[in-house]
């Protein structure tokens, strides 16, 4: 029998070494809700086991049910036809088995039916599906649409969908991409309009690109207010399927063959308002997008484990020359390259998830206004910013890891990885994808870049470089505090060329290294803790020298003509 979760001791050591104590007391309302939910945990371990005891049966369906699936659901796919979609039965028996397994409402709070889990636990179940079938968590993973409506929603809206939610009976798309307009959602043009005498809100318009647009509930971004042509003038709102809404067609992709993208046309389709008006991108898309940022970093780092275990298990059994390929240094280089970078994006990745889930934590507790201190206040406004910035660094990461990872998976196999009869050709597409929906690692830069030059991460930095480091532990630990001095040089550097061009043009470069160091940090954490992990930590630190220099030298070069030498290039 496989399980996803046990078979995997690098996640396992996520949650047992994450820390999640005090967001989990804030999200269980400090235990109190065990008083009211059967089922709530009484204290912190009691959370922790069921975390476990949860993580432990979904490792299980993943491994034994799921996963086995997933060639045929990706050789098939859903079926279209009249302007319907239907899932492969192989993808109805998977979402029943999650169903009855009851996590379709893993972070919605008890008193709506679901399992009140953190960011983190969910975001371990959501790498665990990927790794099963990446394209089944573009369903497993629209739980953000339920957590907007909880967010954002007022109660009777709460009511109507979050138990259905919870139970599984609603699935859900959030439909923002146009066919004109890509990543640029302020000029969407999806025309919301209001009945004067009813005060009933209608959509009409197009939506492209859409995941699972054939879903029951559809969270949809459109422009409200007349005259508008900015984000200003958008709005959030509810609408359920019916015969008003149809979807056009499916897209015929490269990869995620399991899951329908959908073209929807809305003919005076019926929808509820979500929230205020003038708010549907400024504050609600904002939230929904950041939560997918981490679903999808999930995702991809599930696609990147599936694609090194294949390269393992292919190079362990694959003789040339008389012996398995693994014994030449050649791959076993590029696998242990492998292992070390999605270690290091699991660190970022559930590092990251903690900040959220703490930001998360004291958002609500200072909105209920209840025995609120400045300490709690000064918590808040710390976490947001630190959730800011590692949430868009963590899905750079992440999703480039998996391309790189099962690119290598692909070159490990030879010619028979480029064949439908291995695996690791249904990774590599998979993957492609990963840095491209939910925000470009492009746009990561551009959102990663504003908490780098304010170093919003700083503190949480200065706490990892003042554990008791000693040894090989503590050699590292200089090299990566060299590479910090040296990015607070190029920051400064930057901040002080008033030229946004120039900035723009070195983001990716600051961005990528402060992920160098702080993930270096972060392995180095993680190999006090536990010995096997310093190989890890040290081949990380040592191999981001040359990369870290050939960005700074980069950032430091203060070539004016830089731009210009761009576009010649580009021209030529």
């Amino acid at each position: 029998m496989a399980n996803f979760f046990k078979d995997n001791p690098d996640l396992q050591f996520s949650l047992e070494h994450l820390d999640l104590s005090e967001a989990v007391a804030l999200r269980e309302d400090n235990y109190r809700d065990a008083e009211k939910y059967e089922g709530a945990p009484v204290n912190f371990q009691d959370a922790l086991d069921n975390y476990r005891r949860v993580l432990d049966v979904i490792g299980e369906i993943c491994g034994d049910r799921i996963d086995p699936r997933s060639r045929t659901v990706d050789r098939e796919g859903p079926h279209f036809e009249n302007n319907t979609v239907t899932y492969h039965p192989l993808t109805q028996k998977n979402l029943e088995d999650l169903r009855r397994a009851d996590v379709m409402g893993v972070m919605l709070p008890h008193r709506y039916g679901g399992l009140n889990f953190p960011v983190s636990v969910y975001t371990m179940l959501t790498e665990m599906v990927s790794r099963a079938d990446a394209s089944l968590q573009n369903l497993f993973g629209l739980q953000d649409i339920a957590e907007t409506i909880c967010e954002f929603g007022n109660e009777e809206q709460r009511q109507q969908y979050l138990p259905r939610f919870a139970t599984g009976e609603f699935d859900g798309s959030m439909d923002l991409t146009e066919p004109d307009f890509g990543s640029d959602l302020q000029s969407v043009r999806l025309r919301a309009w209001q009945d004067e005498k009813t005060g009933q809100w209608y959509l009409n318009g197009m939506k492209r690109f859409i995941t699972n647009g054939c879903a029951k509930v559809h969270l949809v971004l459109a422009r409200s207010e007349e005259g508008t042509s900015d984000g200003r003038g958008l709005s959030m709102f509810i609408c359920e399927a019916g015969p008003k809404l149809v979807v056009r067609r499916i897209e015929d992709k490269l990869g995620i063959h399991g899951v329908a993208t959908c073209e929807l046309q809305y003919n005076d389709v019926p929808a509820q308002l979500c929230g205020k008006r003038r708010f549907g991108l400024i504050k609600y898309v904002m939230s929904l997008m950041n939560g997918a940022r981490v679903a999808i970093s999930a995702q991809a780092l599930g696609i990147a484990e599936a694609a090194y275990r294949e390269a393992r298990k292919y190079a362990s059994e694959r003789e040339q020359f008389k012996k398995p390929i693994d014994r030449f240094p050649a791959i076993y280089d590029m696998l242990s390259s492998m292992k070390v970078k999605i270690t290091a994006a699991r660190a970022l990745l559930y590092e990251t998830t903690r900040a959220v889930d703490l930001r998360n934590g004291y958002n609500h507790l200072v909105e209920r206004g209840e025995n609120v201190t400045p300490e709690d206040r000064a918590a808040q406004k710390y976490y947001n910013r630190v959730a800011a910035v590692l949430t868009p660094m963590c899905k750079a990461l992440a999703t480039e890891t998996a391309n790189q990872v099962a690119y290598d998976a692909i070159q490990i196999h030879g010619g028979t990885g480029f064949m439908r009869d291995f695996n690791v050709e249904r990774y590599y597409r998979d993957a492609r994808i990963t840095n491209i929906y939910e925000g470009t690692t492009q746009l990561q830069v551009v959102a990663a870049i504003g908490g780098v030059l304010q170093r919003d991460n700083d503190k949480r930095l200065e706490e990892l470089m003042a554990l008791p480091f000693t040894g090989k532990l503590l050699r590292l630990k200089e090299v990566v505090a060299g590479h910090h001095a040296r990015l607070l040089d190029a920051v400064k550097f930057v901040s002080e060329k008033k030229d946004p061009e120039y900035h723009d043009l070195m983001a990716r470069s600051l961005v990528e290294m402060e992920t160098y160091v702080f993930v270096g940090m972060l392995l180095l954490r993680d190999a006090l803790k536990c010995d096997k992990r310093l190989p890890i930590a040290e081949r990380y630190v040592l191999d981001s020298v040359p990369e870290f220099q050939k960005r700074y030298m980069r950032v430091m070069s203060n070539d004016t003509a830089l731009i210009d030498n761009h576009r010649d290039i580009i021209d030529y």
